[in-house]
Order: structure tokens, then C-alpha cells, then sequence
């Protein structure tokens, strides 16, 4: 694999214990718009406007890892072997074939077969997946131990994933797994003092990012932040469509929900692991 960085990968080096990641932020659809039902569908799913809402990360001078790829083209928060990390639940897959509400990502034949699905991993996946793996090996000779945070949105309603309303804040630790127990405790303590609704290791415990990298005996605590849109877009009421989906990012709409989440990545670099 080439030693330079792809277009479609920034990363900001910081030297905190901090290690952000932003998997599914990205709308671009290289080399597939031609094939799809519509690109507006490939990019109904995506985690809109994450990157610009934690952009105060750098404040907390953490190191920061994004695609500008959608996760239509790749999800680099899968299991590379494309098992389900949540066995008998409706989820997308490694290279997605339907959006979250399952209808088809695809025109009819014009899906990608396996070779195609190895060239995608091997352009995207695998170069965003080693660049995790450095950062985390370059933190790692700074600090006894570091908190890889991977964050994510997801619209409030799915019912093809969820029943009902989603908390505004969903804390993956793979079931206190990947992290330190008073990792989990701080952040769910400052989104408790919040007065918003929150869980742990609800209906998301973590995707493929936060389970894989997440080893606390080694130093490397990893949780997963899934935020419900609502927390900082107003979401219609309406069903989607290409004149409502996805909102405008307003600062003033998001100031509250940024300023717990600052709290948390700054709780997140101050903790004594």
C-alpha cells in the first residue's frame, strides 16, 4: 500500500491521549453514481455534518481520523470479513446493498460482485484501517494509555433498526469491553448531568472500530458515541425526501449538544487511565 495519503483521507495529528474517529461523515460515491438508484438514496444514511459538529476537537489538540467516502461506496466500521456484528438484528453490510431502510442502494444487475467488493476494501477500507492502527501505535509511545472515541449520528427513528424514538446520546463500550469502566462512567455522568436521554450499550454497543481497537489491557480504551440527529439538526417530521433530507448545520441549532460533547472529549483526555 502506497506510504502517501489519499485525497479522501484527513488526518489531523494531534499529541493528546485523544484519538477521534469519523467513519461516516463522507458523501462521495467514486466511480458507482452511474449505477445507483439515486445518489440522493446512497447518501440518505450518512452521519450529516458529524465532522463539522466535533470540530472543537482540535481544541483538545486530539488526533483526528475521517473519510470523505460514503459508506455506500464501504463501511470501514464493519467486520472486514462481513459478519454481523449484531447477529439477528437488520443492519447494512460491509459493502451495503440497501439503505437503513432496506430499500435497494442499486439499479437491478448493476450490483458489485466479489471482485469489486475486494477492490473497494483494498482502496478504502484497508488505508483508513492502517491509518487508525498508526495513530494508535503513535499515541501510544506518548501516553500509558489513550481513548479512541469513534464518532457517529443516526436518524432518531429507523424502524427497520429500532423500535420507537433513539436516546439522544447511545454509549458503545461492546458491553465493557473496550474500555475502562470509569471511561464509560465519566462520559454517561456528563450526559446524565445534561438532563438528555441517554444509554449504555443500548441498541448500538460499538460497531467494528470501537470492538477491534478497543483493548483496555493494552492501553487502548475505545467507545463509540452514537448521537440521535434530533441532539443537533431539526429532523422533519415528514418523510425524507431530496427537499428535506438532509437539514441544513446550524451552529446556534447544534451550540448545546457541542457543548456536552466538549465536555466529554475533554473528560476523555483528563482521565488518569
Amino acid at each position: 500500500m502506497s506510504t502517501t495519503t489519499p485525497a479522501w483521507l484527513a488526518v489531523r495529528q494531534g499529541r493528546s491521549k485523544l484519538l477521534v474517529s469519523i467513519p461516516h461523515a463522507g458523501t462521495e460515491l467514486p466511480h458507482i453514481e452511474h449505477r445507483l438508484q439515486s445518489t440522493w438514496l446512497a447518501r440518505m444514511d450518512a452521519d450529516w455534518w458529524v465532522d463539522r459538529l466535533y470540530d472543537f476537537a482540535v481544541e483538545c489538540d486530539a488526533t483526528i481520523v475521517s473519510t470523505s467516502i460514503s459508506r455506500t461506496v464501504i463501511d470501514v466500521n464493519r467486520d472486514p470479513s462481513s459478519r454481523s456484528l449484531y447477529p439477528g438484528m437488520a443492519t447494512t453490510d460491509l459493502v451495503p446493498m440497501t439503505t437503513f431502510d432496506g430499500v435497494p442502494l442499486y439499479q437491478s444487475g448493476r450490483e458489485p460482485d466479489d471482485a469489486e467488493r475486494m477492490q473497494r476494501r483494498e482502496e478504502f477500507y484497508d488505508p483508513y484501517h492502517a491509518t487508525l492502527q498508526a495513530e494508535i501505535a503513535r499515541l501510544r509511545a506518548l501516553h500509558s494509555s489513550i481513548v479512541l472515541y469513534d464518532a457517529h449520528s443516526i436518524r432518531s427513528r429507523v424502524s427497520r433498526l429500532f423500535e420507537g424514538e433513539l436516546p439522544i446520546f447511545n454509549i458503545g463500550t461492546f458491553d465493557g469491553r473496550s474500555c475502562a469502566p470509569t471511561v464509560s462512567a465519566q462520559i454517561e455522568r456528563i450526559c446524565s448531568a445534561s438532563t438528555t436521554s441517554y444509554v449504555v450499550n443500548g441498541r448500538f454497543k460499538g460497531g467494528w472500530i470501537t470492538r477491534a481497537y478497543g483493548q483496555p489491557d493494552k492501553g487502548v480504551h475505545a467507545v463509540q458515541m452514537e448521537l440521535a440527529c434530533r441532539a443537533y439538526i431539526d429532523e422533519p417530521s415528514d418523510p425524507l425526501n431530496e427537499t428535506n433530507w438532509p437539514p441544513i448545520y446550524s451552529d446556534e441549532r447544534a451550540a448545546a449538544t457541542r457543548d456536552i460533547l466538549r465536555d466529554v472529549l475533554e473528560a476523555c483526555v483528563e482521565l488518569e487511565l
